[in-house]
């Protein structure tokens, strides 16, 4: 799709905020006119920290450009939706010199020469004092028709895993992944504790741990989950509750809720992985429990490219696959984004790009 704007930056492509496909259109300007290809979008217009879904528009974009000349664009099959995306909604991670931002981590779809994808969403950037960001924090996120990633970004999508499961990989299963491997080395453990699992990251945790084989314990407050958690090879149990044993990897994403329960749960020389604070960043720490025990804590997020291809291989050779909560189409992107923000989630909501 096409549409002509004038070169002073005049858009023939008006915001939108539900899911009628927009029309190219020809406007009458005085400036002299250029034909830009557009596609469809889901993008961050304004910040709305009170009502995030408030800030998402749905319209269309300017097809990917290419910042260097290793970048490729992909064709994006799938897509998924993760807590990133509401945070940045509301201003999290973004200003409003970088508004419209096209939100979206995570993707597999078609490289130039027609090879199935998987997409690794971490970009170099000089600009960031990390080094690196993940798409839709400085560069076009994927929650679009199209990405534009560097080709070294794109990893094989491997046999039998299909586009849906693998689109909900590069993040939250890969920071599980990396929790439980590179950080809590998990094949030194026996035993796993899993704080507040229902949310993407947790439940992979939980699903990764058990195909390990490992004795995995999870805490949800929902009753609901907690039955679905078991169902992963889980023992599931009330956040807080005492353990028969104590644990020698504890995933925490809960933050200060769950910390002090994280750290009484720990086995001497235990590691305790935090990629997450959704219910505070400030916990109260035993600092004593922490020498005397011989504690780690272990921050981490993301993983690196080898990482991910090491999960792409264990998911495709176990036979392991993402919980999914839900497969929206793209046409419905805003009812997937009220899907995630109801809070009501258990694993991943997939966006299905080719209907």
């Amino acid at each position: 799709m096409v549409a002509d704007i004038g070169v002073s930056g005049t858009a023939g492509h008006p915001d939108v905020h539900d899911t009628e496909m927009i029309r190219p259109r020809r406007l009458l300007n005085p400036a002299r006119l250029v034909t830009v290809p557009i596609m469809r979008a889901a993008f961050a217009s304004r910040f709305d920290d009170a009502n995030p879904l408030a800030a998402l528009t749905v319209g269309e974009r300017p097809e990917p450009t290419h910042p260097d000349d290793d970048w490729v664009t992909v064709r994006i099959r799938a897509s998924s939706l993760n807590h990133h995306d509401l945070w940045s909604l509301r201003g999290v991670g973004l200003r409003e010199d970088q508004l419209p931002m096209i939100l979206g981590c995570d993707a597999a779809g078609v490289d130039p020469d027609g090879n199935e994808v998987v997409v690794y969403p971490v970009v170099p950037t000089p600009g960031d004092p990390r080094g690196v960001s993940i798409l839709s924090e400085h560069f076009p996120g994927t929650l679009a028709e199209q990405v534009a990633v560097p080709r070294s970004n794109l990893l094989p999508l491997p046999a039998g895993l299909a586009a849906t499961d693998a689109a909900c990989l590069p993040t939250a299963w890969l920071t599980a992944w990396r929790m439980l491997t590179t950080k809590g080395r998990v094949d030194d453990a026996d035993a796993v504790l899993v704080q507040g699992a229902g949310g993407g990251v947790a439940t992979a945790a939980v699903a990764l741990a058990a195909a390990m084989g490992k004795r995995v314990y999870a805490t949800s407050r929902d009753a609901a989950k907690r039955e679905r958690i078991a169902q992963l090879g889980a023992t599931a149990v009330e956040p807080g509750s005492r353990l028969p044993e104590r644990v020698d990897v504890v995933i925490e994403t809960v933050g200060a809720a769950t910390f002090d329960h994280s750290l009484k749960s720990a086995a001497p020389m235990a590691r305790i992985v935090v990629s997450g604070a959704t219910a505070g960043h400030e916990p109260k720490v035993n600092l004593r429990r922490v020498f005397a025990m011989q504690l780690e804590i272990l921050g981490t997020s993301m993983g690196t490219p080898d990482e991910l291809t090491a999960l792409l291989a264990f998911c495709a050779e176990r036979g392991v696959r993402p919980v999914v909560d839900s497969v929206i189409p793209f046409s419905r992107v805003t009812d997937a984004f009220a899907r995630l923000h109801s809070g009501d989630v258990f694993g991943k909501v997939v966006l299905d790009h080719t209907t």
